[in-house]
């Protein structure tokens, strides 16, 4: 089977969160398994050029209509870890995607707009005839609405359409130029079952054209794919999902187990995996002395996010305090791109700075977020939702306990200590309900008095996170058979 993956991320050439990692760690274990898969990405000024392998030019002066213009762009070529990707840089005065950075624009739909167009574009022109077209996110929600609208009958015929939500949160609500830019006629779409936004009639809702004209929509876990169909998680599109349930599903994410591996990991000083978790303790001492806290007998509570109100920032903050309160040490990873949440946490990590058992880092740094996982004990998260969350994942595969809120993701992989009523076995972290401090400081001492009262038993929690395979073998097959359904149906 030819899939094409048609999105704004792949890792570890162009990542901005857990897209990237998707995108790619199903693109490879589907080659794995046998499928032909090709990645089609905007050719960013930002990508790690120095990971892209054989990168060459293969198309030059792709003609792309934008309003009543013509862009040209250059489409190249090259292998990301076996996978074939294919970059599209627009020669315009727009300069799309030479931003340096892959988000964060004001003219963000624009500039994915025309990604979408000239996808469709490239394919038309050089003969490709994918049997499934896998979109991810609001950025390439146009893909299924101008393949149905204009390239199925141009001759991209047969070509199925999965489109996976990843958050909610992000919808792409713009104005109605948008379609008029890529050459769709807004008096035909405009209308409440098709593109216009539930809660303003004026405004197209991408992500909502994306769901309607997909064969098949998934979001990134059981829990969440619930929660955005019957909550106020589905942020005004409950009722479009549900009138779309016969085509709608929920498939947990995985993670790459050939980058995240404890027993294989290049960035950590010693390797270990369940049967050897005294390894642990090296990356335990390497970690303090790289962050400077000092080297005491006390657990590691860790947060590797990013820093904005999904992941619940105020509780951050708070278990931040409430961890060196409990004579804990503390290390965190992040990076906001809202300036009053990056404001909160430079001051924070001011007032904290000589601290001997604290330490934030405000960035994103990959190689320093394997040392953490490695080191920790614990992590935080939080989370007002969370739609999958591979962070608990990543950290149970290296014996990190997460103390996280029981929503999406969260609640389909973590499984509570105490009050689970699953077998011991299987338990591998702590679960609160309510976003509230009281909340989450139970939570956490809960956790703490186990790692001080009863070290073997929160060495079993460790080693339970640690069995469980997360990698993307079962999720892998479970689309396989989503995209085998949509060609036949």
């Amino acid at each position: 089977m030819y899939i094409a993956m048609v999105s704004a991320e792949c890792a570890p050439i162009a990542k901005a969160g857990g897209l990237g990692d998707v995108v790619h760690g199903l693109s490879r274990e589907l080659l794995a398994l046998g499928q032909e898969v090709e990645v089609f990405l905007p050719g960013y000024d930002s990508l790690r050029h120095d990971l892209i392998e054989g990168r060459r030019e293969v198309y030059r002066n792709l003609r792309v209509p934008y309003f009543d213009q013509w862009i040209d762009c250059r489409v190249d070529s090259g292998e990301v870890d076996g996978v074939t990707c294919f970059f599209i840089e627009p020669d315009s005065p727009h300069r799309f995607f030479k931003r340096g950075r892959i988000y964060g624009e004001s003219d963000d739909a624009d500039r994915f707009a025309f990604f979408c167009r000239a996808v469709l574009e490239f394919m038309l022109i050089s003969g490709r005839r994918p049997d499934v077209i896998h979109c991810h996110d609001w950025q390439t929600a146009l893909v299924p609405v101008l393949l149905f609208e204009l390239y199925q009958r141009l001759g991209l015929t047969d070509v199925r359409v999965c489109y996976s939500l990843h958050n909610v949160g992000y919808q792409g609500v713009v104005g109605e130029s948008i379609l008029r830019q890529v050459g769709l006629d807004p008096a035909r779409l405009m209308t409440a079952d098709r593109l216009q936004d539930p809660a303003d009639p004026r405004a197209v809702n991408l992500m909502k054209g994306g769901i309607v004209f997909s064969n098949f929509v998934n979001t990134v876990s059981p829990r969440y794919a619930w929660e955005i169909q019957n909550t106020e998680q589905g942020m005004g599109l409950q009722d479009v999902l549900k009138t779309h349930d016969g085509k709608f599903g929920g498939v947990l994410n995985g993670i790459d187990d050939a980058v995240w591996n404890p027993a294989t990991d290049r960035h950590i000083p010693e390797p270990f995996d369940a049967d050897r978790l005294e390894g642990k303790e090296a990356n335990r001492r390497a970690l303090r002395a790289y962050l400077g806290l000092v080297q005491a007998e006390k657990p590691i509570v860790a947060v590797v996010s990013r820093l904005d109100y999904q992941k619940g920032v105020y509780l951050l903050r708070f278990g931040i305090a409430h961890a060196c309160a409990l004579d804990c040490q503390l290390a965190l990873l992040g990076a906001a791109l809202d300036p009053v949440v990056a404001e909160q946490f430079r001051r924070l990590q001011e007032d904290t700075e000589g601290h001997p058992d604290c330490r934030l880092v405000l960035a994103y740094d990959e190689e320093l977020s394997h040392l953490i996982y490695a080191g920790a004990d614990m992590i935080l998260i939080p989370s007002i939702y969370e739609p999958c969350g591979l962070t608990q994942m990543i950290a149970m595969k290296y014996g990190v306990v997460p103390i996280a809120r029981r929503v999406g993701g969260l609640a389909d992989t973590v499984f509570d200590a105490n009050y689970s009523d699953r077998p011991f076995e299987e338990r591998n972290g702590y679960l609160f309900d309510d976003l509230t401090e009281s909340a989450l400081a139970s939570a956490m001492e809960r956790a703490i008095d186990l790692w001080r009262n009863h070290p073997e038993y929160f060495r079993q929690l460790q080693i339970n996170g640690m069995r469980v395979d997360r990698s993307w073998g079962r999720p892998a097959r479970q689309y396989l058979d989503i995209y085998s359904h949509i060609r036949v149906h």
